[in-house]
């Protein structure tokens, strides 16, 4: 299973013995991000050289969704409507941010040594890399794509693996301003896959609540960084 995936389920048992005032505090929290349905047919993912390249069997996702905060304009931090730094800064926000710690210290205390001393962990470079293609994060990812609105890492497993694995995922962070609505709007999309032999159904239903419970901490996290 997906280290981010087990993060998840541990963040699912901690907030189900964690009381009702405390969950409700975090789904307020988190009441403006919402998750919208996206397709294997209507996306480039799917379709994309990494996704066919990293799953020669054809293996339909173990988990997809696709979580989308929208912001106003006004709200913003001027300077970065402006030569992608929105997109940069708010993936910053989710490396960077108060909802990744917790999995950044698991990582770090796991894997962090001789072998992956190039690689970003402390959080004060997270918050601040711009994130080029090849940054490898934490031993889980490693950016493969950087466009002006979005940021694509591989994750899955560490970096150091860099063949087909065993289990295998995109992490899409992706920032669009949309002038005719006012609105930027963020998005954080997962598709999580089996690389090697044939895929066998898909996540349970508490796995898939959990990593969306911890979509939603990262998507607040990081927006909490664009905000004036």
């Amino acid at each position: 299973m997906s280290r981010i995936v087990k993060s998840a389920s541990k963040f699912l048992a901690y907030t189900s013995v964690a009381g009702a005032v405390g969950f409700g505090s975090f789904l307020f929290f988190t009441r403006k991000s919402r998750f919208v349905p996206f397709t294997f047919t209507n996306d480039a993912i799917f379709t994309s050289s990494h996704f066919k390249k990293f799953n020669p069997n054809g293996n339909a996702p173990v988990l997809h969704d696709l979580c989308v905060r929208k912001v106003p304009l006004s709200q913003i931090k001027p300077e970065l409507l402006e030569n992608g730094k929105l997109t940069e800064v708010f993936c910053a926000g989710v490396w960077g941010g108060i909802g990744y710690e917790i999995q950044r210290r698991y990582l770090e205390r796991k894997y962090r040594g001789q072998a992956t001393v190039n690689q970003l962990w402390d959080t004060r470079e997270l918050a601040e890399s711009t994130y080029p293609v090849g940054t490898q994060i934490t031993d889980h990812f490693e950016v493969f794509e950087h466009t002006p609105t979005s940021i694509s890492v591989r994750c899955g497993d560490s970096p150091l693996k860099s063949g087909v694995r065993a289990s295998d995922g995109v992490f899409e962070m992706s920032a669009v301003v949309k002038e005719d609505e006012g609105v930027a709007e963020f998005g954080l999309k997962s598709v999580f896959f089996k690389g090697e032999g044939k895929s066998d159904g898909v996540m349970p239903a508490h796995i898939q609540y959990a990593h969306r419970l911890y979509t939603k901490l990262l998507m607040e996290s990081a927006v909490q960084k664009v905000l004036k």
